[in-house]
């Protein structure tokens, strides 16, 4: 990176790549590509900011929360369904192409945005995602009744391109500021945006276990009505009436109770995450709409050359009066 950033220089004047033409206003309206500023004090006072800090903090927290279980998931899923197939080693390579899908969500959906604008980029994000998100409950469903590897390549097929958005999201966001606020402080409001994903690496993971632990939770109650008293007594040496104490010291658990259950009982392990899934859909249903609310921002907001103190630093032209000193930032 220390190599990189010494290799940086100014482009000249009016270059620009070869064979390159700039988009027309009406191509650059339709993209909401701004040919304004904003100064970093004013972008956060804006809408646009808010909806946009939503869009990101509410996209990583879905993401982050399928990347937290990804792999637990996998072996909960399909490692009692199909043993043969899903392994530790399947698992470890599952967590390798998480990162590749990761890296080359950030190269196609940015290199997308370039041509269907930043704001359809997201609402394919959303929209996408949130259809992705719901059928992962479905394929858990359906595996658990009837254990096939179509499911289990729909599942890899969903939560790869989960993580290609995930990704996407991250590597679109800054020029999607530069597009709304201009690029005269883009780095400055990218910083002060980036608190959304230091809020989603906190809330992400507390919801992921909070709704795993509360499905958990019923399962496990709704396993042992099921199960006789006095078999339950039996195993656990206790009575249904300490049950939500042998759930807290983890006494009581799935596979434990599974082995006292009638014939025929549907294990649950599969549809843990079906909570979890349905809330991050959620999630992104409500980024849609804060994405589907991002206009251009107001002109008063722009930087304009009666408002110095909004304008970039320039120096002050010299006069005669000053011909013999250095012009002082305006």
């Amino acid at each position: 990176m220390t190599i990189a950033a010494f290799s940086y220089r100014v482009p000249a004047k009016d270059w620009a790549p070869k064979g390159w033409t700039p988009p027309s206003d009406e191509k650059s309206g339709k993209k909401m590509i701004s040919d304004n500023h904003v100064h970093i004090d004013q972008a956060i006072k804006t809408p646009q900011f808010a909806r946009m800090w939503i869009v990101l903090c509410l996209n990583v927290t879905a993401g982050i929360g399928v990347i937290g279980v990804a792999k637990t998931m996998m072996g909960e899923i399909f490692g009692s369904t199909l043993p043969e197939i899903v392994d530790a080693s399947f698992a470890a390579t599952y967590v390798l192409m998480i990162s590749v899908f990761n890296m080359v969500g950030r190269f196609f959906w940015a290199s997308i945005s370039d041509f269907i604008g930043r704001k359809n980029t997201y609402h394919c994000f959303f929209v996408l995602g949130t259809l992705l998100y719901l059928s992962i409950p479905f394929v858990a469903t359906q595996v658990s009744v009837e254990p096939s590897t179509m499911w289990l390549v729909l599942f890899y097929g969903a939560t790869m391109t989960i993580f290609t958005m995930y990704g996407g999201g991250f590597a679109t966001i800054p020029a999607y500021l530069a597009d709304i606020f201009g690029t005269l402080h883009v780095g400055g409001i990218h910083g002060r945006l980036l608190t959304a994903w230091s809020t989603a690496g906190v809330l992400g993971p507390f919801a992921i276990t909070y709704l795993r632990q509360m499905s958990v939770e019923d399962a496990l109650k709704d396993l042992a009505a099921k199960v006789d008293p006095e078999a339950f007594r039996q195993a656990f040496g206790a009575g249904m009436d300490q049950l939500e104490n042998l759930i807290a010291a983890k006494t009581v658990t799935i596979s434990r109770l599974m082995e006292i259950a009638p014939a025929g009982t549907v294990d649950p392990t599969s549809s843990l995450y079906n909570t979890t899934m349905y809330a991050m859909a959620a999630l992104l249903v409500i980024a849609f709409f804060a994405n589907l609310g991002i206009k251009h921002v107001d002109d008063k907001h722009h930087v304009h050359n009666t408002h110095p103190e909004h304008a970039p630093d320039k120096p002050v032209q010299k006069t005669d009066n000053t011909s013999n000193k250095e012009a002082e930032p305006a």
